[in-house]
């Protein structure tokens, strides 16, 4: 793979209206920011507001950028299915949207092109740069994963390699939240990329075990999703509001940890948020990191952490307090 994909990527959730509906202005304003800011890889999906996210995108960059220049991923094995009686004002599977849509795990065959095809004409592509596959693992579907599993090596994986086959995809890969799905797919099937949300953070170094040396062996790229932890490594938490770790309240240990490392942050006179978005840069297999940027104060706040300078006794001290694992690479100052 030779894509260039920055050191900070666009991830597109929050312009399907992800928990609160905003305008037409305020997507097409922050996606217009991010493209003046030099970002270049954007990532959505269907089940982004039921096609609105891919939407969207599609309509501001066919203006920015007609001749293709931009990165584009979005996902497969989430179907949109109709719901013509929805109330469209209210928040459907975490999205508040117009779209009469509403998203089902699909990972046939036929899903997948069908997926492919829809989401080439919302985004106003001849072709897409990389397919992930969305939340395939226990994680999504506990008890139904063998089963889910099976429909995807049949159906799905065979689609998505007769497009990579035909050029029209560029690369394929996963778009998951867990590390074991990512292990068990690498030894049945050639990707070439994983969107792994939230699971090598400040607060999570566990792929350092197996996955990223897998993935170093095998040439497959980390894009990082969900830098921040659903938050808690956004806002910290001596703010004395409530905080979000992995998607629910965070429990007390992760909670103690922040604090501690948000304190440290302090003593050096550096953002949590900087940590948070340089931190898994430094390792060889990550490609870029793509925290979700729903306005265009959101995108100047990571741009100015991603921008701040950190120095090496930081790291060494959360090393020495145990609060990274010793093993994890860190950025050089």
């Amino acid at each position: 793979m030779t894509l260039d994909f920055g050191r900070l990527g666009f991830g597109a959730a929050a312009i399907g209206n992800l928990h609160r509906a905003i305008s037409e202005a305020e997507a097409r304003a922050v996606v217009e920011a991010a493209w003046d800011a030099g970002l270049r890889y954007f990532d959505t999906a269907p089940h982004y507001g039921f096609g609105l996210s891919e939407k969207r995108l599609g309509a501001v960059l066919a203006d920015l950028d007609p001749q293709g220049e931009a990165i584009l991923s979005t996902k497969v094995g989430r179907r949109l299915d109709p719901v013509p009686d929805a109330d469209l004002s209210q928040q459907r599977q975490g999205f508040v949207s117009p779209e009469p849509y509403q998203s089902a795990f699909d990972y046939s065959y036929d899903a997948v092109m069908r997926s492919y095809e829809a989401s080439r004409q919302r985004l106003r592509r001849d072709r897409i740069d990389i397919l992930y596959v969305h939340d395939i693992g226990r994680f999504a579907h506990g008890d139904a994963h063998d089963a889910r599993m099976r429909e995807l090596m049949d159906g799905g994986f065979r689609a998505l390699t007769e497009l990579r086959a035909a050029g029209v995809v560029g690369a394929i890969g996963l778009g998951v939240n867990e590390i074991a799905v990512c292990e068990e797919v690498m030894a049945r099937a050639d990707i070439d990329l994983i969107l792994l949300a939230g699971r090598y953070t400040l607060l999570e170094q566990a792929p350092l075990d197996r996955l990223l040396p897998l993935c170093m062996q095998k040439g497959v790229r980390i894009i990082l999703g969900g830098p921040f932890n659903s938050g808690i490594l956004a806002q910290g938490v001596r703010h004395g509001g409530a905080v979000h770790y992995d998607y629910g309240p965070a429990p007390a240990d992760i909670v103690a940890r922040v604090g501690r490392m948000e304190d440290i942050c302090a003593d050096f006179g550096i953002a949590l948020g900087a940590a948070a978005l340089q931190f898994p840069l430094a390792h060889l297999a990550v490609a870029t990191v793509i925290p979700g940027i729903g306005s265009v104060r959101h995108l100047q706040s990571a741009l100015d952490l991603m921008g701040q300078a950190i120095p090496a006794a930081f790291w060494q001290t959360l090393k020495d307090e145990a609060l990274i694992d010793p093993r994890s690479p860190v950025p050089s100052a």
